[in-house]
């Protein structure tokens, strides 16, 4: 399955999520819910997935930890906020390039269109 086909079941998903639970609950409660659709899809899901980060010779275990990597192809960060940031953009960027993903979903459940809450992010 390519990144694009990913990426739209895991829309699909986050629109139902969206649609049945509503703006304004807390960032878990979206993941687990989020999750639960996604495999019920049929995708591999890994909730929370520690990220080291490795500089030449020195692996530190700095707490980093992706939302959602789905099939070890896209990273999926969820924000509950107004509006998106550079910090939160950065954050998902980097998770990307420390996780070799080329695909990231930024995905803001706050919004009350769910569609005005999705940024797309390529390496």
């Amino acid at each position: 399955m390519t990144e694009d086909q990913i990426s739209k079941i895991i829309l699909d998903c986050a629109f139902k999520v969206h649609t049945t639970l509503g703006p304004g609950l807390l960032e878990s409660a979206y993941r687990t819910c989020l999750a639960f659709e996604l495999r019920k899809a049929g995708l591999k899901v890994e909730e929370e997935r520690a990220l080291p980060l490795i500089y030449e010779e020195i692996k530190m275990d700095c707490g980093y930890r992706i939302d959602l990597l789905i099939e070890s192809k896209v990273v999926v960060e969820l924000k509950t906020v107004e509006c998106f940031t550079d910090v939160h953009i950065a954050q998902t960027l980097t998770y990307m390039k420390l996780s070799g993903c080329h695909l990231g979903l930024l995905i803001n459940f706050y919004v009350k269109s769910l569609k005005n809450g999705i940024k797309r992010l390529l390496l």
